[in-house]
Order: structure tokens, then sequence, then C-alpha cells
């Protein structure tokens, strides 16, 4: 196993940071290696918000369900899917550009969830601990008044990043499924009941499979913040509408 196959393996989400700095030096290579990504047509469809002032990681904290580690954080950056600035470009040579529309949003949003775990792959490499924020879609009027957010800009993701205490560090990573449970050959299929089982067998601790999968129904995609997500990306999408 190679080095980065090995960082990949080991790498896991990281809430408890020591007071040790990140260097300029390693912010710069971490930004710089969320810029080499691939990226669709080298468009380059993403915004990082490098978020600095201590005042807006706070209220990124509470508006992210109260997750006081990121106000911890020692680093944050907000991915921003960016539908908006090559309007501009496109402007600035004197043509007129379509109105963007949900491909443009998609296709922005993979290019920056793929700058965005650049980002967390070189950290890694340097030591430092990450951990992605999908809340930042939460709250969307609060958000966009926060971040300024103008029409056709839409916060993908955050990450927030620090060096792990000796806890994080010796925390046990998330057991992942088998890949004969992710991969198909060519083509999608619905997994039987039998298959589903046998996917969670060994990981519903002393709970029978209904009791866990109600409780991580109800934690999960029945819970305020994924009602709150969805609410939210009613809001961005009238953009593109």
């Amino acid at each position: 196993m190679n080095e980065i196959i090995r960082a990949l393996n080991q790498r896991k989400s990281v809430r408890a940071y020591t007071d040790k700095d990140i260097s300029q030096e390693d912010k710069g290579s971490i930004l710089n290696a969320a810029l080499q990504a691939p990226s669709a047509g080298c468009q380059l469809l993403y915004t990082i918000l490098d978020i600095t002032d201590q005042d807006k990681k706070e209220r990124l904290a509470q508006l992210c369900d109260n997750q006081s580690f990121i106000a911890k954080a020692k680093m944050a950056f907000v991915f921003c899917a960016d539908c908006r600035k090559w309007l501009a470009f496109y402007r600035e040579a004197g043509l007129m550009p379509r109105k963007p529309g949900a491909g443009d949003l998609l296709i922005a949003v993979e290019d920056a969830l793929i700058a965005a775990q650049n980002a967390v792959t070189a950290a890694e490499s340097l030591g430092i601990g990450s951990c992605y924020i999908g809340d930042v879609m939460e709250n969307a009027e609060d958000m966009k008044e926060l971040l300024e957010l103008p029409e056709y800009v839409y916060p993908a993701c955050m990450l927030v990043f620090g060096y792990p205490t000796e806890q994080q560090e010796e925390r046990k990573k998330p057991q992942r499924f088998a890949l004969t449970d992710i991969v198909y050959e060519n083509t999608y299929r619905d997994k039987n009941s039998e298959e589903i089982r046998s996917m969670f067998a060994g990981r519903t601790g002393d709970k029978e499979y209904e009791e866990w999968m109600e409780a991580f129904w109800k934690r999960k995609y029945e819970s305020d913040f994924s009602n709150e997500m969805n609410r939210s990306m009613e809001i961005y999408l009238r953009d593109f509408r």
C-alpha cells in the first residue's frame, strides 16, 4: 500500500484540536492543492471563502447546528459553488450569457467538492485534521447575509482544520461498508431484503435491525437539520429557475 492510499484509508473526521496554529506555508499548500483538483473545462466553478474573522466563525458554528468545535478550528474554508463569476467574464467580452440552470449548479457543486477533497487530502499529508460541515447549507437566509453571497453562489460545503488532539488521533475510524455492498458492474440495481440485512450485520450493536434503523432514520433522514437543509436548498434553487 503506497503512502497516498494509506493516508486515504486512515483519514477520519477530526472535531477536537490542539492549540497549535497552522502555518501560513501549510495553509497555502492546502489551498493550492485544492486548486489542482480536476475541474469541468478547467473553469474552477467555485470560490473559496477563507474565514479568518472569529466572529464569523462563531456565527457559523451557531448556524451549523450549534457545533462549537467549528469556532475552535484553526482554519475554516467555505467552498461555494459559483455559477456567477463566469457570467462576468462573458459579459466583459460583450456576450449575453443565459441564466444559469440546475445543470450549471450541479457541475459547480461537483467542482467545489472535488477541490474540497483535495484540500482534505493535502491537510492529512501534513498531519492536519479536517472535518466536512454539510450544515453550511442550512439557514439559507442567514448564511447568505453572513457570507454576503450574491445570486448564483451556493455554499456547497465548509471545511474546518486543526491539529488533532490525542483522543482524536486514537479514536477509531467508523467502519465502511464492503466493496460488494457499494460497487455494481455496469448497471444499478436495488438490494433485496437478504442483502440489506447482510450489509448491516454486526453494525447495529445490541439492537435488532428494525430498532437500530428507526433510530438512525429519526436522527438523520427525518431530523430537523435534514429538513432545514431541504428548505434552504429551495431558497438557493430559486436563483436557478
